[in-house]
């Protein structure tokens, strides 16, 4: 072998050397923070965004990762949902608070639309006697509380998904596309910087863009465990989200950054 192919070989080695190294040193940085930016991600490994999702890339084909806008999620990471009934018993307390708290965004003859999260639901079960209100809802349980005399009931049409006990999919899009919504009371599965409101099915997640899109204002009800986490699909962007209602043990550095993006986040 010619000393300019030794050479040869000899840089290749280094690069797959280098490359491993810095696959491994991107695998703890998933480890670490459960979701990972491309930007942060380039400036922690000091290389390039674009090599930094060709990793990215590889990581998912390896089956180790999934990618989501932005970055990427720790297959591990993913969160799962519970069953409903099973939901509702999870932070209780906390979820009672966060519904007292979304109360002042509800003014009369509001039109409101109550999405199918278990905290949503505590919501649902405050507004019962407000005959004033208009209330637009994809959840079969908030529809059962509501279904007394009391506000105004508009239940939208759609699939059954069974394990959230909703409507979803591009038939919502129907009646949706009609309607007008002062402000939009949203739960999620799971909320990071990176990858927004995430859910577990797509089709509720296409739902819920397309409520959040028709909204005048999107409040989103959310205990701290759903924060800094993230789920299978992208159910909404930050920039869509005006106000964060959670509780006390919320990350504040994360409630900085939300800040930042000109979300107003309210811990009771």
């Amino acid at each position: 072998m010619g000393e300019s192919n030794r050479i040869e070989h000899a840089m290749r080695d280094f690069h797959r050397e280098l490359a491993a190294k810095r696959l491994d040193r991107l695998r703890e940085l998933i480890r670490q923070s459960r979701v990972v930016g491309v930007e942060e991600a380039s400036r922690r490994l000091r290389v390039s965004a674009a090599t930094v999702r060709r990793d990215l890339d590889q990581l998912e084909n390896l089956g180790e990762v999934q990618r989501v806008h932005g970055g990427a999620v720790g297959i591990d990471s993913l969160l799962q949902e519970p069953l409903f009934d099973d939901k509702t018993a999870l932070a209780a307390k906390q979820k009672h608070r966060i519904a007292r708290a979304a109360l002042k965004f509800i003014k009369a003859n509001h039109t409101v639309y109550l999405d199918g999260g278990s905290t949503v639901l505590e919501l649902a079960r405050m507004i019962r006697d407000r005959t004033s209100l208009t209330v637009v809802t994809n959840s079969l349980r908030a529809a059962l509380e509501l279904a007394a005399p009391g506000p105004r009931l508009i239940l939208i049409g759609g699939e059954l998904r069974r394990l959230s006990q909703t409507m979803v999919g591009p038939l919502t899009r129907q009646l949706l596309d009609q309607l007008n919504v002062d402000v939009a009371f949203m739960g999620t599965i799971g909320l990071s910087l990176e990858a927004g409101l995430t859910t577990t099915d797509p089709a509720e997640a296409y739902t819920k863009e397309l409520v959040m899109a028709k909204a005048r204002e999107v409040v989103l009800l959310a205990d701290s465990t759903k924060l800094g986490r993230v789920s299978f699909a992208q159910a909404g962007r930050l920039d869509c989200v005006r106000t964060l209602i959670t509780d006390s043990r919320a990350d504040q550095q994360l409630v900085a950054e939300l800040h930042k993006k000109g979300i107003e986040t309210i811990q009771v």
